[in-house]
């Protein structure tokens, strides 16, 4: 059964064939192999083309920021999913991704999609972002809602992540309208929201990526894949030292049951 319109049977990624490989219109083995480091060649099969050195500079620094942080809530799925079935390295891996929703690491499209609906309503309106900022801010207050790219739990004076990401953007003059207008936020968002709000990594992310030319609707890979390298870690270091139930032993701990409890188990207890 067919859906939706389906007159498009082509790929513009790979092909192959008995003696070669073509990816992006490089051989695979004579031109790319060998060749080109692997942030280059990330960039070359979502875009088409070989990044730019300050573009490679750029993925780079965002791949490193976002790769690491601890034993956040998609480490311990992974980690906890490994202990259970050491054998399923795949299952595991997709435990931790699965577990980047729209609050951890996942947030990165977020903030960007947000980013990019603060420009379009300047656009649209024929105002300024300073203006469309301010409106979307006082918007976000009315409805209870968070400020996507800005604040952190832990780093509430500042996340240092953002901050040089930031940096390594401007030095690399990788500096557009995605930065400005998460500026202009960063300005505004405190005094309208009447807390500290500075620049998280999520917020940073989006900002110096898309102004360094990645799409949009892509936005999602980068914190996946970097994420799969600190998984690798994890799992790797869980194979060795296992603490997966370690944790559901300290969650069994923590959290306190507060359901029904049958008569017979009242009878015991009394």
């Amino acid at each position: 059964m067919r859906i939706g319109k389906q007159d498009q049977a082509l790929t513009a990624i790979a092909t192959s064939d008995a003696d070669s490989i073509t990816v992006r219109g490089y051989d695979l083995c004579n031109d790319l192999i060998g060749q080109i480091d692997f942030s280059d060649y990330f960039w070359l099969l979502v875009i088409g083309e070989k990044p730019t050195a300050a573009q490679r500079k750029v993925l780079d620094a965002c791949l490193v920021a976002i790769a690491e942080h601890g034993l956040v809530p998609s480490v311990q799925a992974a980690r906890m999913t490994l202990a259970a079935g050491p054998d399923a390295w795949q299952g595991a891996m997709s435990a931790g991704l699965l577990g980047m929703g729209s609050v951890v690491a996942g947030s990165t499209e977020v903030s960007g999609r947000y980013l990019a609906d603060v420009m379009a309503k300047a656009d649209a309106d024929g105002t300024d972002l300073e203006t469309a900022a301010i409106e979307s801010l006082k918007e976000l207050k009315a409805q209870r809602k968070k400020v996507p790219g800005l604040g952190h739990p832990q780093h509430s004076d500042g996340d240092p992540r953002a901050n040089k990401l930031l940096e390594i953007a401007e030095e690399q003059g990788v500096s557009g309208r995605y930065m400005e207008t998460l500026s202009v936020l960063a300005k505004h968002a405190p005094g309208i929201i009447n807390r500290p709000l500075p620049i998280n990594v999520s917020g940073a992310i989006p900002a110096v990526i898309l102004d360094a030319g990645w799409p949009l609707e892509a936005l999602k890979a980068v914190p996946l894949l970097a994420r799969t390298a600190g998984l690798a870690a994890h799992l790797y270091e869980e194979s060795l030292r296992s603490i997966g139930f370690i944790m559901s032993h300290q969650a069994d701990l923590a959290i306190s049951y507060d359901g029904e409890i049958s008569e017979i188990n009242k009878a015991k207890s009394a």
